[in-house]
């Protein structure tokens, strides 16, 4: 016997069911995006190594896909890679067509990313990424809408959620207050661990990673202040006082905190908030490339993990020609996203079948008659099928079922002499003799 097929770990299958729910997804996200004025473009799934060697950290480029073999020759061919994300190849993107462009550039891109990572629940090794930017302008508007996006976003999918924030520049400031000025970039890949691996394992890690345990010791309070967010900004004013840098980065904070409640404040929609903002000085995010403001979202009734992250980076395009040019973005991930409404329950129950009614036939003339009102229904919008031969009314109805298909049209007998069928609602069972007109009505409404 032939050994049964199979897909790379950490890879999946999308059935019928599966795409109308993450186009559901795609759909909602895409749609909040248009809103701010962002448009879409696409980029390659591979780039050149060189293009995303050295921009994601030591961790993320030990997770980068290689391509072995590009139809190319070796000695002449540049080494490829599958993205690892999209926020790269965006930056290239830029420099390289930095002359069609008008600045601020707002984009969005849905697309797959690939990470050679262990799969777990909700990490996969083959995902789609919904990235949101805005590049060429230092504003904090910026970071505004896309708080604004994440809320809007998460209201319409009905998922409770918590948007953490924290600064680069407050991690750089206390770097510095504790002695490690040069060790900010392990210090943020050790405590962006932390909700993983704990405490513990963190102050550990920061001991291998050259840290002295004076400044582990000196790390403890900052990562541990508690209060609301405005009570830490103050506590920090008093603990970064010596860092320039951290300061900045408060008052930053200071600035998308007033610029968020003020909004809150003026809004015109009544529709309940799902959304909560909150300080946290362990966020981290350990790609080398932020240096401002960065973003993580949690769901609150799912344990999965980030299902949203970003930030502001102010010279990532540097890297490919093009310095000085500030951006900020965020991602959001579809797939733990689909995951956490799977869990919860909320995907609404009309993507269980894209048909709205189907067509039983009795026999080819009955037949080739259904065939005339699906076209019918079709030019008004309505999605019709016809069972494709006259079999058994059992083994139609059976397959309407199979595919929650709200209504079955039956075309037969005296009924069709009279220009009309017998439209069945599946949920109920209730049966009434109908014209195409009446039945047209029915199934718009």
């Amino acid at each position: 016997m032939a050994q049964k097929p199979s897909i790379p770990k950490g890879t999946r299958d999308f059935g019928q069911l599966e795409m109308a729910r993450r186009n559901y997804i795609f759909d909602t996200i895409r749609s909040v995006f248009a809103l701010y004025g962002f448009q879409q473009i696409e980029t390659p799934a591979m780039e050149n190594l060189s293009t995303l060697m050295g921009k994601y950290g030591e961790e993320g480029d030990k997770l980068l896909f290689r391509i072995q073999n590009s139809g190319e020759k070796a000695a002449l061919a540049p080494e490829k890679g599958l993205r690892y994300d999209l926020t790269v190849p965006f930056a290239r993107y830029v420099v390289q067509h930095r002359e069609e462009i008008t600045f601020p550039f707002k984009r969005f891109q849905i697309q797959p990313v690939w990470r050679a990572d262990r799969p777990q629940k909700g990490r996969y090794r083959e995902f789609y990424q919904c990235d949101v930017d805005v590049i060429g302008s230092d504003s904090l508007i910026g970071e505004l809408e896309l708080i604004q996006i994440v809320e809007e976003v998460y209201r319409r999918l009905g998922i409770r959620v918590c948007l953490h924030i924290n600064n680069r520049k407050i991690l750089a400031g206390i770097a510095e207050v504790i002695g490690a000025p040069d060790k900010i970039v392990d210090i943020t890949v050790a405590i962006d661990k932390l909700d993983k691996i704990g405490i513990d394992a963190v102050n550990a890690e920061l001991r291998e990673r050259g840290l002295s345990d004076e400044a582990v010791s000196a790390l403890q309070p900052l990562l541990n202040l508690s209060g609301s967010s405005a009570e830490k900004l103050t506590a920090l004013r008093t603990i970064l006082a010596g860092s320039e840098t951290g300061l900045r980065g408060i008052e930053e904070m200071e600035e998308i905190f007033e610029l968020v409640n003020s909004q809150r404040s003026t809004s015109i929609n009544s529709q309940p908030s799902t959304f909560n903002l909150e300080l946290d000085l362990c966020l981290a995010r350990g790609l080398n490339y932020y240096t401002g403001a960065i973003f993580e979202v949690k769901a609150l009734d799912a344990q999965i993990g980030s299902i949203t992250g970003g930030g502001r980076y102010d010279n990532l395009t540097g890297i490919f020609g093009l310095p000085n040019v500030s951006g900020v973005g965020i991602s959001f991930g579809a797939d733990r996203i689909y995951d956490v409404l799977t869990e919860l329950n909320l995907f609404p129950t009309s993507l269980q079948s894209a048909t709205q009614i189907l067509f039983a036939a009795f026999g080819p003339d009955e037949l080739r008659y259904a065939l005339t009102w699906a076209k019918s229904l079709r030019a008004n919008g309505v999605a019709a099928e016809v069972y494709p031969e006259p079999a058994k009314m059992k083994k139609q109805m059976g397959y309407a079922d199979a595919r929650q298909i709200p209504f079955v049209a039956i075309v037969g007998g005296d009924e069709m002499a009279q220009q009309k069928v017998m439209l069945k609602n599946m949920a109920t069972g209730e049966q009434q003799l109908v014209s195409l007109d009446q039945l047209n009505e029915k199934i718009r409404k």
